[in-house]
């Protein structure tokens, strides 16, 4: 649904006003959302329109990129029709979203298939044979992965879900679209292209393409060794900007069909793992948030770039000048409540009820708010996609565990936030050895963080105290806001934490730390001892053999 900010922040001053508001879009898997934001982060009125996704065999997961300029253009028009602007008071609009997506443009750029999107896992075994060779660790040559990790701070995941995946996927299967391509973008630097006619990409949007020589923080450029190891044409590739810089003014058909001015300048894209650090106010060395949406994340700034090939974890260009980034990122997390709402508790089948209630997720929270710590001991895996952090297996899947005839949805219920939480657990043990530190507060943002009991679960579950961003589901909207008016020079990176208000602070409940640190650990036990069952299940489906 829509939202419009409460009475005390739904009419801006005219000192605001003055300042200008910046259009934010926030391109979501399951639709864009579009935004007018002011320089304090407050979404003044938004608008979402959904687009469909298509899954295909073997691991497919596409969207169609003319559906998400259509759907753009719809909540931009509902958004103006319910916030009128006046002239030039848009200042300038920035792109956030999904990450981790390829769209081939031809020269008139417009696409020339369906975008392939981050849950795509068919380029696995082109990634394999680019990794392959001699002397392998962990599956990759050493003699390349040391090319990689001492250039990029990484190296292409063996799930085949980076854009270099992607394109090598196209290369391979769909070789006269390839020859016809003239750039591969990302789907937020797609969004910069229609906005601008511009073909540009930004040091951090780029990085999943492991092409570029990262070192360098204030000058990443693609490196001739790493194109010529992957093989992919280098005129095929974006040129790179710096983070918050100009990409270019809004073109005037982009302006008619979104009921716009032109001219007006749009600000280079930054992923969504990017802008919701900074919309959670986490923008100095060593801040942590958790983002909890559909899928989950971990992430901190660090001053420089620095891997762990043992923990699969690297520092990479932030959407902050001068920074490095780093994610640790697990595949799902809000939606396994989605899952649960949709295909257990109110299915649209023969043994439905009745439709599903508008409050579900409310509902659920009362629900689980009466459920003891620890959900009678059981265990929900998360892993309904296979996982990304802190193991890298397309082939785990998730379950509940330790049932009993006692077990009830109640408990069912609880223990998805848990199962959530341990794997953001999971996730902490990795980072702090990686920081070499320990990461207190961290600050929560995302749907998940509207509930409060998923924040106390949390809290309990990682043994370190949380805060909850206020409007913590706009963290993107209002990260991509701060990055714009960093690049209008109308913000400094030091200002933007105290632009962001903390609505409430949660500290570990030192009676439940018992037994989650037990269920943390049979959690962890369960990966180990499942992994070889998943994998004799679930190869052939991932592969498409």
């Amino acid at each position: 649904m829509p939202t419009v900010s409460n009475s005390s922040g739904s009419q801006l001053s005219e000192e605001k006003k003055s300042r200008g508001l910046i259009l934010s879009i926030d391109l979501g898997t399951s639709g864009p959302k579009v935004g007018l934001v002011d320089e304090c982060g407050r979404v003044i009125c938004d608008e979402f329109e959904p687009v469909p996704i298509y899954l295909l065999p073997g691991g497919g997961a596409e969207q169609d990129p003319q559906d998400w300029w259509q759907a753009i253009v719809k909540a931009t028009r509902r958004l103006l029709e319910r916030y009128p602007v006046q002239p030039g008071e848009i200042i300038a609009i920035g792109c956030t979203g999904q990450w981790s997506g390829t769209v081939a443009v031809g020269n008139d750029g417009c696409p020339l298939m369906n975008a392939i999107i981050w849950m795509d896992t068919r380029g696995a075994a082109n990634v394999r044979r680019l990794v392959d060779g001699p002397l392998k660790v962990s599956g990759y040559a050493i003699g390349k992965l040391l090319t990689w990790v001492r250039l990029t701070g990484g190296m292409p995941t063996g799930a085949g879900k980076d854009s270099i995946a992607h394109i090598l996927f196209i290369k391979e299967e769909y070789p006269e679209i390839y020859k016809a391509t003239n750039k591969f973008l990302e789907p937020i630097d797609y969004l910069g292209l229609v906005l601008t006619g511009n073909y540009a990409a930004s040091y951090d949007s780029i990085i999943l393409h492991w092409l570029t020589d990262n070192r360098d923080i204030r000058n990443v450029k693609y490196d001739e060794r790493l194109q010529s190891l992957s093989g992919i044409d280098r005129q095929k590739l974006p040129e790179l900007r710096p983070p918050v810089s100009v990409l270019g003014d809004l073109l005037p058909q982009a302006a008619r069909e979104l009921g716009l001015e032109h001219g007006v300048p749009v600000i280079i894209a930054a992923p969504d793992v990017h802008t919701a650090a900074v919309g959670a106010g986490a923008v100095e060395d060593y801040q942590a948030h958790l983002y909890i949406g559909t899928s989950s994340w971990l992430v901190c700034h660090l001053p420089e770039k620095r891997t762990d090939v043992n923990l699969g974890i690297a520092s990479l260009p932030s959407a902050i000048p001068g920074k490095y980034l780093v994610i640790a990122e697990q595949e799902c997390a809000g939606v396994c409540l989605n899952y649960l709402r949709d295909q257990v508790f109110f299915p649209d089948d023969e043994l439905s009820s009745g439709s599903k209630p508008e409050d579900a997720f409310a509902l659920f929270d009362r629900i689980v708010s009466g459920v003891p710590a620890g959900s009678e001991r059981l265990i929900f895996t998360p892993w309904l996609y296979g996982e990304r952090a802190p193991v890298e297996d397309p082939y785990v899947r998730g379950g509940f565990f330790n049932q009993t005839l006692k077990t009830s949805r109640r408990h069912m219920l609880r223990a998805v936030y848990e199962g959530v939480a341990y794997n953001s657990r999971w996730l902490l043990d990795s980072m702090e050895k990686f920081t070499r530190r320990k990461l207190e507060p961290i600050r929560m943002v995302g749907g998940g963080a509207k509930s409060a009991v998923w924040c106390q679960i949390c809290a309990d579950v990682l043994n370190r105290t949380v805060l909850q961003v206020r409007d913590p589901i706009q963290a993107n909207m209002s990260g991509v806001a701060f990055l714009a008016y960093l690049a209008l020079g109308k913000l400094k990176v030091e200002d933007i934490s105290g632009c962001v208000q903390i609505k409430h602070e949660y500290r570990p409940d030192p009676n439940n730390r018992g037994i989650y640190k037990e269920l943390f650990g049979e959690y962890v036990q369960l990966y180990k001892s499942l992994k070889p069952i998943y994998a004799r299940l679930n190869r052939q489906q991932v592969l498409g053999e």
